[in-house]
């Protein structure tokens, strides 16, 4: 092994510590996406799913992806406080869970609160862009955040909608969330979201200090997508892999539930979808265009 010959007995230390540090620089999604780099030797950490079968190659090194969940995670040195659940992939940690149930007269509330103050954010594994999702979960709803902030932490709803409203409908087979673990979990599932969805950027913001002058500063945001805006996306890929090119749709979005998101999402994987058969690819162009 090169790196071993060229950093010695003490490689895989090393190594760890190169990982770590570019994880620390530009987030997870960065490094599962592009891997590192060490004395031009470039470490590839993560194999993406090819759009489709015709690269037996391709599909063979996806294959070896390691996805797993430990219970009970125990992430500090400074306390012995414990995660839920975290999912890992290849090794790498990318979503943590915090779940309640009824047994415990606990609610996602709970879990929410758990997360905003007796989650240090301070703590590797929070700070942002270490991981790609915190998820609160209980039998009723799920409840998501990219940035622990203490008591200012922001989370989204990931459910899905019932009868027009907030929350999750009834499932006849099991409890409402089951669709967390059942779909959302599943090794394409994720695998998907890391190629196509999760973004780690800057972006120029203005603060007033208190003699009011403005100073303008960048500040980094993660953004992972909500159910919604997978499910459309979803529906509108199906859909057109199956009847091809050519038809319309009409996405009901409310407010403030990234519309733009979703469009810039479904226009990223328009452009290699392949049809039915996996032969072809459907588009030979996407834009996009908003409408007034």
């Amino acid at each position: 092994m090169k790196l071993q010959t060229i950093h010695g007995s003490n490689f895989r230390s090393k190594v760890l510590y190169r990982l770590n540090n570019q994880i620390k620089t530009f987030g997870i999604i960065e490094v599962l996406r592009k891997g590192i780099t060490d004395n031009n030797i470039k470490l590839k950490l993560f194999f993406d799913k090819p759009v489709s079968n015709l690269n037996e190659k391709d599909l063979a090194l996806y294959n070896q992806n390691i996805f797993s969940v430990t219970r009970q995670v125990h992430y500090s040195i400074q306390n012995e406080n414990s995660l839920d659940l975290v999912v890992f992939i290849n090794g790498l940690p990318i979503i943590t869970f915090e779940l309640k149930n009824e047994l415990t007269k606990q609610t996602v509330k709970d879990a929410i609160k758990q997360y905003k103050t007796n989650r240090d954010p301070k703590e590797e594994l929070f700070r942002l862009g270490r991981c790609l999702v915190h998820f609160a979960v209980d039998s009723e709803q799920i409840w998501m955040t990219t940035h622990l902030k203490g008591e200012n932490t922001y989370f989204l709803p990931f459910n899905k909608g019932n009868n027009n409203g907030a929350g999750n409908p009834p499932n006849p087979k099991g409890i409402k969330t089951d669709y967390l673990w059942k779909d959302m979990l599943t090794k394409a599932r994720l695998t998907n979201i890391i190629q196509n969805y999760v973004q780690l950027f800057e972006e120029e913001t203005e603060k007033i200090l208190p003699d009011g002058k403005v100073k303008k500063e960048k500040v980094k945001k993660l953004i992972f997508p909500r159910y919604h805006q997978i499910d459309a996306v979803d529906k509108l890929l199906s859909n057109a892999k199956e009847n091809g090119a050519g038809k319309r749709y009409l996405i009901q979005h409310s407010a403030g539930s990234g519309k733009s998101n979703s469009i810039s999402w479904l226009a990223h994987q328009l452009v290699g979808l392949f049809d039915k058969n996996n032969e072809n690819t459907i588009f030979d162009t996407v834009g996009t265009r908003l409408l007034f």
